[in-house]
């Protein structure tokens, strides 16, 4: 065992951990945060499956991406479509390949173009429409590059410098089931491993929580019915009971 292949594989734990924990505590603290008031965007459902479907295509189609800017929403589509594409296609590293994953492969092998052009397209809009410009923090631009880096790379190891996928496939399990394997020492695996591992490790801190945040925003998940429900959040619901004051919830 070399000592990049023990490097590698604890950095992919750690990684791993912090991704699975910091994640699960920030959907944790989303959940707790009051919403005090009825704020759907209007025009919103009155029904609970009316507010499903309503997520359902924000979620898949970004339909509210696609009426505000044609030209984000294309970049932006492009970008997400293709990532699901890629993510699928790179489960076969983890599991035995499959029907499915054996008719995915080449759709996710050349999603990876779509992907970095999706990404290209968005770091243009943040630096040349002057409104965005201006609300970019230095943040958005190094994610974006982040994940321009880890596109490029792993395309690399596609179509430029191939890399031995069945060694690499064996390191991952290993690291699944407690038993590892080498590592290839390949320069371009190494880089586009360690570009993945950092993205594991600041995906909890970063403004990619907005993939799971989206389900908690109520401007989205809320029904429009203040007139035929009254709408009280959980801690009024606690200051309405007799004797309890704003004290008794800080």
């Amino acid at each position: 065992m070399t000592f990049v292949s023990i490097l590698y594989g604890l950095l992919f734990w750690i990684a791993t951990l912090i991704l699975v924990i910091g994640v699960g505590r920030k959907i944790y603290q989303y959940s707790k945060v009051p919403a005090p008031l009825k704020i759907p965007t209007t025009p919103a459902p009155i029904t609970r499956g009316g507010v499903v479907w309503r997520m359902f295509r924000e979620v898949v189609f970004f339909e509210s991406l696609f009426r505000s800017s044609k030209f984000t929403w294309i970049f932006a589509m492009l970008f997400h479509m293709a990532l699901w594409l890629v993510l699928i296609r790179h489960t076969r590293y983890f599991m035995d390949m499959n029907a499915v994953l054996l008719f995915l492969q080449p759709f996710g092998k050349y999603a990876s173009f779509a992907m970095v052009i999706g990404l290209v397209g968005l770091s243009a809009r943040r630096i040349f429409v002057d409104r965005v410009r201006y609300i970019s923090a230095p943040s958005d631009h190094l994610m974006l590059l982040l994940l321009i880096l880890i596109g490029a790379s792993g395309m690399m190891m596609t179509f430029v410098q191939k890399v031995d996928v069945t060694q690499v496939k064996a390191f991952f399990q290993g690291l699944m089931y407690f038993d590892w394997q080498p590592l290839p020492a390949d320069p371009i695996v190494l880089v586009h491993l360690f570009l993945v591992a950092f993205l594991m490790i600041i995906f909890p801190i970063s403004k990619l929580l907005h993939a799971p945040g989206v389900f908690f925003s109520p401007t989205r998940n809320q029904r429009d019915n203040p007139r035929e429900q009254r709408h009280v959040s959980d801690w009024a619901l606690e200051l309405e009971k007799p004797g309890k004051t704003g004290k008794d919830l800080s």
